[in-house]
């Protein structure tokens, strides 16, 4: 591991913490006007935060960012695709939708809103149901905006088309899916998918040729938070209906 490296990202997570400390500490004494409980406990806390928080931006710049860009590159090679005029990115979409699914399904903060989930509705909503829900969705999300990638489709097309159908299936989706749904689509966007997701475009839109990495490169995180609400509310009403049929 790099020290030099490390030592930076340690001041950054020290500097990022720090307005959350003072937020924190001028509310606690001037607002509420009282010592801070557990005070011990909460500087150990907010040193592990630091820390961690430095350790994982590390891990970034050492695994996932090199790691997402050399899978996008490699697939997007003359050694995959032969003819780009005709398309041949076959193993880029199948790359896309396997990592979509797979890291979505290690997403922590996904296990933790099924796991709540579960436990408000008393089991009606099952949690590896709506993890898999949710991973079709981030799934085909990253598989549609690298084909836009590699097209060279409007984004704002694609935006806007994918909101339509969001707010059509609002319209006719039971009301106690809403929320969650709109939140599943949020937490998606966390630890583990969004580095190798956006590391992914990046790599894609230096492969692919006649795409500027500025214009092209971003924008699939927009994808991975609309379609998992669209697979959320697609597998609700599906719910719904069959529920229907056995009354």
């Amino acid at each position: 591991m790099d020290n030099l490296g490390l030592g930076a990202n340690l001041l950054t997570a020290i500097r990022d913490c720090a307005p959350i400390v003072a937020t924190i500490l001028v509310f606690q004494l001037a607002v509420i006007r009282r010592p801070l409980p557990h005070l011990r406990q909460v500087i150990l806390g907010f040193g592990f935060v630091v820390l961690g928080m430095a350790l994982f931006l590390q891990g970034l710049e050492m695994a996932l960012f090199p790691l997402g860009e050399a899978m996008a590159t490699q697939l997007a090679g003359p050694e995959f695709v032969r003819f780009p005029d005709e398309g041949g990115y076959e193993w880029v979409y199948a790359f896309t939708l396997c990592l979509g699914l797979t890291v979505t399904l290690a997403e922590p903060a996904l296990i933790a809103i099924a796991l709540k989930a579960q436990e408000i509705s008393a089991g009606a909503i099952h949690p590896w149901g709506l993890r898999l829900a949710v991973s079709v969705g981030v799934a085909v999300g990253i598989t549609l905006g690298a084909y836009r990638i590699i097209s060279g489709g409007s984004l704002v097309v694609y935006i806007l088309t994918c909101y339509a159908l969001v707010l059509t299936q609002t319209l006719f989706a039971p009301r106690m899916i809403v929320g969650l749904a709109y939140d599943c689509g949020g937490v998606t966007t966390s630890t583990v998918t969004v580095p190798l997701v956006t590391a992914l475009g990046i790599g894609l839109a230096k492969s692919v040729p006649g795409r500027s990495v500025l214009l092209d490169g971003f924008g699939l995180i927009a994808f991975t938070c609309l379609f998992p609400i669209m697979t959320v509310l697609g597998y609700a009403q599906l719910a719904s209906c069959l529920a229907s049929m056995r009354r």
